[in-house]
């Protein structure tokens, strides 16, 4: 048989009917139709709620087994958190009854020194328990608004504490609501003392933004270490002495400079204080200065009568 003879169309078994490119262009057309007609018409979004209704039952039961896992990772997390707090808790219990022992006695020597010196007795605070409401809206400040105001005893000048330590002041006050400036603002400063040292400083808000403090106008060769604890010093009239502020967190010492770049975490929730209390200022309790004597001119001998 000659090869021009041979029947080279495949047999019946290998037809594979249209070609792949028309496949391609029907499909292709079909795909962009149906996505056309949906976006315009919504005609599949009837077909989309039946499919979602039928395969929940099969979408739940393949999230059973995921569910459960995480049911009993939590548990056991949380059981290793609760176990952790409560050993946390009962050490913090018995570092406070050593220090509260501490302090009754330093209290009592305190007032034996100031009695034996003729020191006029410490000032007794009070206070005024609010609420943070809301973060103030001015985005180059830091700034938050408490739901107390002068109806509930607030003035202006009040120093502002959280549990850990002086949050900030009261700059505006509102029949209802105030305004408090938080410490890391760059426009308020607070008088500190370094409880190592018993050196006395100012403490400003970080100019960069950064959420610390600054001592500023600190010479290079001051004694200062990473870790030092500062506490308000109560020379200005508005924080009480002993208030812890913040913890020495970097120092740089620069040698083109004279004085040194000593940067401060704030020991206050400064971004997530909640319940805060408002110190009445410290100069409001201050007895007022008494009056100037008045100055006697003696009388000159020999005058005329």
């Amino acid at each position: 048989m000659s090869l021009g003879t041979l029947d080279r169309t495949p047999p019946p078994i290998f037809k594979q009917g249209q070609s792949a490119l028309s496949k391609l262009i029907l499909f292709s057309a079909l795909a962009l139709f149906l996505m056309v007609a949906d976006s315009r018409f919504k005609v599949t979004q009837p077909l989309r709620a039946v499919l979602a209704t039928a395969l929940y039952p099969v979408q739940w039961l393949a999230l059973q087994p995921v569910r459960i896992g995480q049911t009993v990772g939590d548990y056991f997390i949380t059981a290793r958190q609760a176990q952790t707090q409560s050993e946390a808790a009962q050490h913090m219990l018995a570092t406070q009854a050593i220090r509260s022992s501490q302090v009754e006695q330093l209290t009592l020597e305190n007032s034996r020194l100031r009695k034996l010196l003729d020191l006029r007795d410490q000032l007794k605070l009070d206070s005024v328990a609010a609420e943070v409401l809301y973060d103030a809206a001015d985005p180059y400040t830091r700034k938050v608004i408490i739901g107390k105001g002068m109806s509930q005893g607030i003035v202006l000048g009040s120093p502002v504490i959280d549990e850990f330590g002086v949050l900030g002041q009261v700059t505006l006050v509102h029949p209802l609501v105030s305004e408090v400036t938080l410490i890391i603002d760059r426009d308020l400063a607070i008088p500190v003392l370094n409880v190592r040292t018993g050196v006395r400083s100012l403490a400003f808000g970080d100019a960069a933004g950064g959420g610390g403090l600054e001592l500023r106008f600190m010479g290079s060769n001051t004694d200062v270490q990473q870790g030092d604890l500062l506490t308000t010093s109560g020379v200005d009239g508005v924080y009480p002495p002993g208030l812890p502020v913040a913890r020495i967190d970097s120092i740089e010492r620069r040698a083109e400079s004279t004085f040194a770049r000593i940067h401060c975490l704030p020991l206050a929730l400064v971004s997530g204080a909640r319940h805060v209390m408002v110190l009445q200022p410290q100069s409001a309790q201050i007895p007022p200065r008494p009056p100037d004597a008045e100055t006697i001119t003696p009388s000159k001998k020999g005058g005329r009568s």
